[in-house]
């Protein structure tokens, strides 16, 4: 027979202990002086769930860090639990947490990017020199793609791009003490209405325009989105038209694909171009509000479209709300349905579909969604007309497509060319040819996540749907150059160390195939089958594109570059 258990009763503390532990709130404890500090910043605004993001912004910008003690606050001014904003705080890489105890981060953090195009530019030089020439009060850290391409490599000072960045003028812009981005040059508001800007808007708003006749422009053009699906951007509009109201908008510059930077470029130049495209979306559509997601690296551009938007708005009056909203350094939210989640003020995980949302999408109501390029389309293709733009193309492709060229070729840049152009006739003829003593190796043409192709498949189209059966895809047109002086699998490498970091964690096929993939592509003899067993599991498992595309230039290398190895 077992024994009894007999219970360990401590000793009954003193009385005036137990009263005084009766009496202490739960939870931790709000820092006074920390939400004093807080209701400054704040102001007399109303506090808003959504916004959660923003304020984590707010505090971020002033203490280069989250301190513990302004979450525990901004949770109580929320009325939020303090894992909730915890659980956001620590999702997005441009947050850091700083725990009680903890010294507060360098005022000043120097980024250098080492994507695949600043990677092949130098970057891991900079990364092993910038430490000690900067000294003990900067502290320099690896960061992902920036979305400056075409100028690698990039460091970015606080908010400050040092583009074709050598440690000397890292040096110099540290020294500077200014450490913030500024747009200059675009098309301001003024210039647009005197080059007839806003003219086809007024049309729309005023009734001398058809909502279904804009639509069927669209069809007959044959637009397609440009962010990366793909999806005709016509039957968009309709499907979300036809959805009960009140319908939203949501226009996507979070533009995190290494390679990609077409969104940023036009933006710094027309902004109005793609301002208009989005009202006569919304007009076309019927949204009630727009919010615009702009990625937390575009600074200089963040600032510049809050002018721009004021003194749109001041203009034309009876537009429907438009917020814009800041990203915090998160790859995934790129995707249409974690983007979402970021505006509503949560992590950037993708949802399960079905609902789609055009829907049930930005706080549960059907939304249209577009990225920045799609939209800069609209105004031109109504007036130049559809036939037009399908009469754009070469190989049997219609339309035009504006291509992020970056790598080994003399001319890196944003490329307005025929659909259905090839990588080889895209370097020499927009591109000035390969860089001095460069001969073409290999390219990746739809970014980090649209694989590898080499030498002996440049003629192939580059477009929708033609690049398949190769095993890539076109997604947002990024084409990266390599050389002789590159490696397929050194590439490789890079993108997964990527994916590996910014897969959301949410479902184990990505999560863990990405990190066991990054592994296994360490060793210069790869284990080919179980990589192929990985990749299909992660294919057919994973939620969202992050995880379904990540293996795509592991496949490549294994497929079209086996000598890299055998080496």
């Amino acid at each position: 027979m077992s024994k009894p258990i007999i219970p360990i009763v401590p000793a009954e503390a003193p009385a005036e202990a137990r009263l005084r532990r009766r009496r202490a709130p739960k939870g931790r404890q709000v820092d006074p002086a920390a939400a004093q500090e807080l209701a400054v910043w704040l102001g007399d605004a109303p506090p808003r769930r959504e916004l959660l993001i923003e304020y984590l912004h707010l505090i971020n910008d002033r203490l280069h860090g989250l301190p513990a003690a302004h979450l525990a606050a901004l949770a109580q001014w929320l009325k939020l639990s303090a894992a909730e904003v915890y659980e956001v705080a620590s999702f997005y890489h441009h947050f850091e947490i700083i725990k009680e105890g903890e010294a507060a981060a360098p005022a000043l953090t120097v980024r250098v990017c080492d994507g695949l195009s600043c990677a092949m530019s130098g970057a891991a030089g900079l990364l092993h020199k910038l430490p000690a020439l900067l000294g003990p009060g900067v502290r320099v850290v690896a960061a992902p793609c920036v979305g400056r391409c075409e100028t690698a490599p990039v460091v970015v000072v606080h908010q400050h791009p040092v583009l074709q960045a050598s440690a000397g003028s890292v040096q110099a812009a540290v020294q500077q003490g200014e450490h913030r981005d500024e747009v200059r040059g675009q098309i301001g508001f003024d210039a647009y209405r005197a080059g007839g800007g806003y003219a086809l808007l007024l049309d729309c708003l005023q009734g001398r325009r058809d909502a279904d006749a804009m639509i069927a422009l669209l069809d007959d053009a044959g637009l397609r989105g440009l962010g990366g699906a793909g999806f005709p951007a016509g039957r968009k509009w309709r499907i979300v038209r036809g959805q009960p109201a009140p319908r939203h908008m949501a226009v996507n510059i979070d533009e995190g694909e290494p390679g990609t930077f077409k969104d940023r470029w036009l933006l710094e130049r027309d902004p109005h171009r793609f301002l208009e495209g989005m009202l006569i979306a919304a007009w076309a559509v019927g949204i009630a509000g727009i919010w615009i997601y702009l990625r937390d690296e575009y600074h200089g551009c963040r600032a510049m479209l809050e002018a721009e938007l004021a003194a749109l708005r001041a203009a034309i009056p009876g537009l429907p709300p438009i917020e814009l909203r800041r990203g915090a350094g998160a790859y995934i939210c790129g995707e249409e349905s974690a983007m979402i989640e970021s505006i509503e003020g949560k992590r950037g995980m993708p949802r399960l579909r079905p609902p789609y949302v055009a829907e049930v999408g930005l706080f549960g109501r059907p939304t249209l969604e577009h990225n920045l390029e799609t939209l800069f389309w609209v105004r031109e293709l109504v007036e130049r007309g559809p036939a037009w733009f399908a009469e754009q193309g070469r190989h049997g492709r219609k339309g035009l497509r504006r291509f992020s060229v970056s790598g080994r070729v003399r001319e890196p840049g944003v490329k307005l060319a025929p659909a259905g152009i090839t990588l080889r006739e895209l370097v020499d003829e927009f591109c000035g040819g390969m860089h001095d003593g460069h001969t073409l190796y290999a390219y990746l043409p739809g970014g980090a996540s649209g694989g590898i192709l080499p030498e002996r498949l440049a003629d192939v189209p580059l477009d929708f749907d033609t690049l398949q059966p190769h095993g890539c895809f076109i997604g947002s047109a990024a084409v990266i150059v390599l050389s002789q002086q590159d490696r397929a699998v050194d590439a490789a490498r890079n993108v997964m160390r990527f994916f590996a970091d910014e897969s959301c964690g949410q479902c184990t096929p990505c999560r863990a195939g990405t990190a066991k993939a990054g592994a296994l592509i360490a060793s210069e003899r790869w284990d080919q089958p179980l990589l192929a067993e990985l990749s299909q599991l992660m294919r057919d498992a994973s939620i969202c594109g992050l995880g379904q595309a990540a293996p795509n230039a592991t496949d490549c290398v294994m497929r079209y570059f086996a000598q890299e190895l055998q080496a």
